[in-house]
């Protein structure tokens, strides 16, 4: 419970932990950062990392000159599109036996992503990129489907660029607007909840129907 509290603090303050880790680690938060995102889109057991709201603060810090944009984007690009094709390998590979037998793979959220991967095709790797949970779950589950994979570079790379670009720059000129640097919490905390309102809002119709 205690693990929990601290890492919903880190997600409504991230703002205030991200700035003391580029200031206490200097040039290594690029690696922190890479590595983040990283995990989050390329291990499909860590869906919970905070991927929007980390890009969008990041592009902030960006915007205050304390990060430089030039470096970040296309090093968070590489990071988010390395992460795709690892997860797709890993479910191409091994995805039915870790579907049947690991104890930390939830298969709801497996299930979940090949309902939204049947409806949109392809073209969900893209949109996988802002629905929190899916999007670490989609390329296992196109792996697992053997997409091909040539079709699967093409989607992971727009997907990537498209993601990274938008919280980035939002970040970058929203976060100087004095209404939204006076209040970064409040604006993390509604990106997280609008992030996740599509993947609750199909949890609940499904369970109506």
């Amino acid at each position: 419970m205690d693990l929990l509290l601290y890492f919903a603090d880190i997600v409504l303050h991230l703002d205030k932990y991200l700035l003391m880790l580029t200031q206490e680690y200097d040039q290594w938060i690029y690696a922190i950062l890479f590595l983040i995102i990283f995990l989050e889109t390329g291990v499909v057991v860590l869906p919970f990392l905070p991927g929007d709201s980390l890009l969008f603060v990041a592009g902030a810090l960006c915007g205050l000159g304390m990060l430089q944009i030039g470096l970040l984007m296309p090093l968070l690009m590489i990071a988010s599109f390395s992460g795709d094709n690892t997860n797709y390998w890993v479910g191409r590979t091994l995805g039915s036996k870790l579907v049947n037998r690991s104890r930390f793979l939830n298969k709801e959220h497996v299930i979940r992503a090949q309902s939204f991967y049947q409806q949109h095709g392809g073209k969900t790797i893209i949109f996988a990129r802002f629905l929190p949970i899916v999007r670490t779950f989609a390329p296992f589950v196109a792996g697992i489907g053997q997409m091909q994979y040539r079709l699967f570079l093409a989607f992971s790379a727009l997907g990537s660029i498209a993601w990274i670009s938008t919280f980035v720059v939002g970040g970058y000129f929203m976060g100087n607007i004095p209404v939204v640097k006076d209040n970064l919490t409040l604006v993390v905390l509604i990106i997280v909840t609008v992030s996740l309102l599509p993947v609750f809002s199909r949890m609940v119709r499904q369970r109506n129907e």
